[in-house]
């Protein structure tokens, strides 16, 4: 890797293919989520100079150098690409998102822009990774920052967005949405902000390490099928490799080092790099591999559906030796037993998802009913009801396997 290479230049000077260093002032003022990235768009540097922003720090190792000046007397000289070998690799397009996100009401407006910031973040960072270049831990702090605001408004909102994955981006998905759920965890155990902070961080880097694998094998991780022993074995290095990564980097504490590493332990001993067991395993790393999992089975991947969210913490909750009891209660208390996208058979033989969780008690939801399972044909129009409500005569009796009914549009009707 390059030592970097500062310069400070004035903003009239900036162009594309610059490394941007810094920024002045306090990111909370300038108009990006961070003030590290590659400069490969025109309107970025339009937006740094509307701003006000009269300087930036730039990296030359990183990026293009300023300019050159021409002669006095010469004409400049035409615009031309830069060579390729001159600029760093940008990180790839955004993918496209889960089609139900298409449908998402004017609740979800705020958390959907703050997934996607955090999701063309966590591109980046996964690119800097797979190329061998540095991963400031301050990088990454507005990105948690801005998860924890969202988290702290309306809370299952962008955990619930974050869900909705599609094969291409799980990756990249997945780390904001566990993120997402570190935080809502870190939240309902009532630990303080610099906690909160801290585990969110380690939800964003939990995976970092898989981007030092894609540089092996790049296929790996999109592969359809099963994995063979030798793939297995690989995929499993990613926690070593991501801890290795962050501890050259520095600037990490070591509670987010831990659960980079440990993330994948189980409190029975079963779990890998080091087959920890019980109290061996750090508090942060119990949450990570809670969040981890929880998301990585409700998320469509490559070779399997995802699980239903009821489903998902049903199975959670039976998996005995797996999880720290006590975490994984607080874990139920910031989702719900039945989470938002749920699949749920009523006392009245209707079929409902769940909409939003209910303010005094788990088992009473606010739900939408769409189908009568005893005459099986969907209701026209569906409607909401709050099974807290002493009128709504009706309650949640037991969790449906989307599987088994195959409708088209679960994701659609709770995101409206």
């Amino acid at each position: 890797m390059l030592p970097p290479v500062l310069k400070t230049i004035p903003t009239h000077q900036l162009r594309l293919g610059m490394f941007l260093h810094q920024l002045t002032g306090s990111w909370m003022n300038h108009p990006f989520w961070r003030s590290r990235f590659l400069l490969r768009d025109a309107r970025d540097i339009e937006r740094i100079r509307e701003a006000g922003i009269q300087e930036v720090v730039i990296d030359t190792a990183l990026g293009l150098d300023v300019a050159p000046e021409a002669p006095a007397e010469a004409a400049p000289p035409p615009i031309a690409p830069s060579p390729a070998a001159d600029t760093p690799a940008a990180a790839p397009p955004l993918p496209e998102p889960h089609p139900a996100i298409a449908s998402a009401g004017p609740e979800y407006t705020a958390a959907l822009d703050v997934s996607r910031r955090s999701l063309g973040a966590v591109v980046e960072l996964f690119t800097q990774a797979r190329l061998g270049q540095a991963l400031d831990a301050q990088t990454c702090v507005p990105v948690v920052e801005d998860v924890m605001s969202s988290v702290s408004d309306k809370p299952n909102a962008l955990i619930s967005i974050s869900r909705l994955k599609t094969v291409d981006d799980y990756t990249y998905m997945h780390a904001v949405a566990t993120c997402a759920l570190m935080v809502g965890l870190a939240r309902q155990m009532g630990l303080p902000d610099d906690k909160v902070r801290e585990a969110g961080l380690a939800g964003l880097l939990l995976d970092v390490g898989k981007a030092a694998i894609t540089a092996i094998e790049p296929e790996l991780l999109s592969k359809p099928g099963r994995l063979s022993d030798e793939e297995m074995a690989l995929l499993r290095t990613h926690a070593k490799r991501g801890h290795e990564m962050l501890v050259k980097e520095g600037g990490f504490s070591a509670a987010v080092l831990d659960a980079v590493l440990h993330h994948h332990e189980r409190i029975d001993g079963s779990g890998y790099p080091d087959a920890l067991a019980g109290a061996r395993i750090a508090p942060l790393a119990r949450m990570a591999a809670i969040c981890d999992v929880y998301d990585a089975v409700t998320s469509r991947r490559p070779y399997r559906a995802p699980w239903d969210p009821g489903e998902a913490m049903r199975h959670m909750a039976q998996a005995k030796g797996q999880f720290d009891p006590m975490i994984f209660q607080h874990f139920v208390k910031a989702l719900g037993i039945y989470p938002v996208g749920s699949l749920v058979r009523l006392q009245s033989n209707r079929l409902a998802v769940i909409v939003a969780q209910g303010k005094d008690s788990l088992l009473k939801p606010r739900i939408k009913v769409f189908y009568t399972a005893e005459e099986q044909h969907r209701l026209s129009p569906a409607f909401e009801l709050d099974l807290a409500d002493p009128d709504a005569a009706d309650k949640i009796v037991g969790v449906e396997p989307p599987a088994s009914w195959r409708f088209q549009d679960l994701d659609q009707l709770w995101l409206e």
